[in-house]
């Protein structure tokens, strides 16, 4: 499995709009939604979570998505122990989703989570994918016409969207795998895809058999991630990554319903520590090239990823409000939760446009004097520059986003009011 980067999908802090929002249409819509009978949703128990934004869960959000680029700069293997971040980004989306189906129809959720998914990814596409044509990709060159198909993925990502392994030339400005490296993030959005599709019938099953339905991935995982049984191809790959993070989706089920509330601390503390531990046990036995990277081991992942969610999701104090010192992170913290789907599919392209960049410190005069030192500081380097690209992409595609969530465009939607917005409408309300 190659590396794992972040779920990018979590909501909008700053009101309606993120793709994990429990009302993405609008109040309007959602209240017509309610009006259509549902049994299934009738009968299903009302979840004990149903306030408004949980400061506490975007605050992961935004660690995950720090930790990602971190890892993709340096590649360090043992951040996927300390904050298995798609484990836990999977747990948040998969308790948010399990809020919107308990109200309204499943049809009106999925249609609401793809409209926020898709159009960044398109405008992902219509950068990279006529990038690749130009650098000399031909998708039928294998595979004739089923390669050039494939090729559709960039607009449903049900399957994984095609790319060539290499692109250009090795001394160009861009590497030879950047295509690899651009559209790798890319396997992610086909998973979260597949979770949304299937969220409507694994919480029904959930809701009649809740401990089956939460180990059953952990099972698959153990069949399919393990090599006892193989299926080979695109199919066996999208699979085993559904298996490995289908228990962390389902552990939001639970938290959304309020079962970490009647089940003993000491109880789910205790599966927790125990799942922990067989993971890490697991590992060594499994170690790759990679070492303890655990996106390279997959029923270690799983376990692992399950056992890290259960403990944030058992002691998640719900803040409505930034305590303390973190208070003064909250724009930061609300800008990365607005733009999360821009900052994940762009950063790996971002972060390999800081290499050319990097490397024109090398023609400053007289710095060959410090070329050992600017060797070891080169990723750190890179990790630096890498934000305000980002931040410039914020500026310059962020606001596809908020296209695909009908709501006004925001360059730099970090929750803070344009000064003198209160006193307009103060003027408003008394004109």
């Amino acid at each position: 499995m190659s590396t794992r980067p972040l779920d990018p999908f979590g909501p909008s802090t700053a009101g309606a709009g993120g793709p994990d929002n429990p009302d993405p249409a609008g109040a309007g819509a959602a209240g017509a939604a309610e009006s259509v009978p549902d049994p299934a949703r009738a009968a299903a128990p009302a979840p004990a979570r149903t306030g408004g934004r949980d400061r506490y869960l975007d605050l992961l959000r935004a660690v995950a998505l720090v930790r990602v680029v971190v890892y993709h700069v340096f590649g360090w293997a043992w951040l996927t122990i300390l904050f298995p971040s798609m484990g836990v980004m999977f747990a948040l989306a998969g308790s948010l989703m399990a809020r919107s189906l308990s109200k309204r129809p499943p049809w009106s959720v999925i249609r609401g989570r793809l409209r926020r998914l898709l159009p960044p990814m398109w405008a992902f596409a219509a950068v990279v994918v006529p990038l690749m044509f130009v650098m000399g990709w031909q998708p039928g060159a294998d595979e004739g016409a089923w390669g050039w198909a494939k090729v559709a993925n960039y607009l449903v990502p049900v399957g994984a969207p095609p790319y060539p392994w290499e692109s250009g030339s090795p001394g160009g400005l861009l590497d030879s795998t950047w295509a690899d490296q651009a559209a790798g993030p890319l396997w992610y959005i086909r998973a979260y895809l597949w979770f949304v599709l299937a969220s409507p019938l694994l919480l029904w099953a959930f809701r009649r058999l809740p401990w089956a339905t939460l180990a059953f991935p952990v099972a698959l995982t153990a069949v399919i991630g393990t090599g006892l049984v193989e299926i080979p191809g695109e199919a066996g790959r999208a699979l085993t990554d559904f298996a490995v993070y289908g228990a962390c989706w389902v552990l939001g089920f639970a938290y959304n319903d309020g079962l970490f509330e009647k089940v003993p601390r000491y109880v789910t503390v205790s599966v927790a520590f125990f799942t922990m531990a067989f993971a890490l046990w697991w590992a060594s036995g499994h170690l790759t090239e990679e070492g303890w990277n655990l996106d390279e081991i997959p029923l270690a992942q799983a376990t692992w990823s399950l056992g890290f969610c259960v403990i944030l999701l058992q002691y998640s104090p719900s803040w409505k409000e930034l305590p303390g010192r973190l208070a003064r992170y909250d724009s930061v913290i609300t800008l990365a939760n607005n733009r999360a789907v821009t900052i994940y599919l762009w950063h790996n392209l971002l972060i390999m446009a800081t290499v050319p960049i990097v490397d024109q410190l090398w023609n400053i005069p007289g710095i060959d004097a410090f070329s050992a030192q600017l060797d070891a500081a080169y990723l750190t380097l890179s990790l630096v520059l890498v934000f305000p690209l980002l931040a410039l992409m914020i500026l310059a595609m962020g606001w596809v986003e908020d296209v695909a969530a009908k709501r006004k465009p925001r360059l730099w939607p970090n929750g803070t009011k344009p000064a003198g917005a209160g006193a307009r409408r103060g003027r408003r309300a008394h004109g």
